[in-house]
């Protein structure tokens, strides 16, 4: 089947096809090339950490590595165990393919089991799993990919050489996007992918899906700050800065003023200005750690009082107000 590179979502059309292209997890990749080297001392798998980090596109990887990119999908059975988590999914589809050997393929003696999120499998479904992956070892290899081990039963993860997926670094998102954005002839500013990346946190999957829609908004134009933070639902952290500094120094009415400007641009709920506020706070370098721990009970108070049905405007305010009352205490501390 002939797909159009033209209608994929960039995170497929830039998915890593090989271990070494796999963004920022290094030390993982060195370990798992090794069990490439020799894949029939290779274990069950098991991959943890949070989205986007890597996981889905790792196992994958090592399904194209073991059998050839145009091969692996005879010698491969991948399920989402969070749509198909019950017994019946276990006993009848995984029981049915590792039950029968796919033929060697190569130095390969195995066929590959890849079971993603498959911490929302149903404990029963678990159980019968692991018996599953003790008698069909001979003939299969499961890949087990999933956001918590914990959710695991014990059983389970002493089958697996466990790999676990860390947030991936800065630098490498930031030089990522760029080479995205270069393939795709997108104009973006520096401040631009940086700004996704802060947003995405550790996250790429969710950062090449924002730097796809900027793109799309641009309208023949660049694609900088504001059209990101228009994009992401978030108000650009120097305002949000602005606002807080205002409080903190004892210009409430200013602070104020900033504070309709962003809900006046981005159209942004009492919810979501209130969480902006608690991520910049920490960023505020002149404030002494007390002080931050401080004001953060007073936000997740005025945090709690809005989801309780509480008047916005009044609750923002009010929030302000705290804050410029806690900026004069700090005031006649220092």
């Amino acid at each position: 089947m002939v797909v159009n590179e033209e209608a994929l979502m960039w995170v497929e059309k830039y998915r890593p096809k090989i271990l070494r292209d796999v963004v920022d997890q290094h030390d993982i990749v060195e370990s798992l090339k090794a069990f490439m080297k020799n894949p029939k001392v290779m274990p069950h798998l098991m991959f943890a950490g949070i989205p986007g980090t890597g996981k889905t596109t790792t196992a994958l990887c090592i399904a194209h590595e073991l059998f050839g990119i145009q091969n692996w999908r005879n010698f491969t059975l991948e399920l989402n165990a969070s749509d198909e988590r019950g017994i019946d999914t276990v006993r009848e589809r995984v029981k049915d393919f590792s039950r029968y050997s796919r033929g060697a393929f190569g130095d390969v003696p195995f066929a590959l089991i890849i079971l993603d999120e498959c911490d929302q499998m149903t404990g029963p479904a678990q159980t019968a799993l692991r018996r599953i992956m003790e008698t069909s070892s001979r003939t299969s290899r499961f890949i087990l990919i999933c956001n918590q081990s914990s959710k695991i039963i014990e059983p389970i993860q002493s089958r697996c050489a466990i790999f676990r997926f860390s947030r991936l670094d800065r630098t490498a998102m930031i030089e990522h996007l760029k080479d995205i954005a270069k393939k795709e002839k997108v104009d973006i500013s520096v401040e631009a992918v940086e700004r996704i990346v802060d947003y995405a946190e550790g996250d790429l999957r969710h950062a090449i899906n924002a730097l796809q829609t900027a793109a799309a908004y641009k309208d023949g134009s660049p694609v900088d700050e504001r059209i990101v933070s228009q994009i992401i639902g978030e108000a650009s952290p120097k305002q949000v800065q602005l606002m807080l500094n205002k409080a903190i120094n004892g210009d409430f009415i200013e602070a104020r003023r900033v504070m309709y400007d962003i809900i006046g641009t981005y159209g942004f709920s009492g919810t979501e200005i209130i969480r902006q506020m608690q991520k910049e706070l920490f960023k505020i370098s002149y404030i002494p750690p007390e002080q931050k721990a401080e004001l953060s009970n007073i936000i997740g108070e005025y945090d709690y009082r809005l989801t309780q049905g509480a008047n916005s405007d009044l609750q923002l305010s009010a929030l302000l107000a705290q804050f410029a009352k806690a900026g004069k205490a700090l005031g006649e501390n220092s």
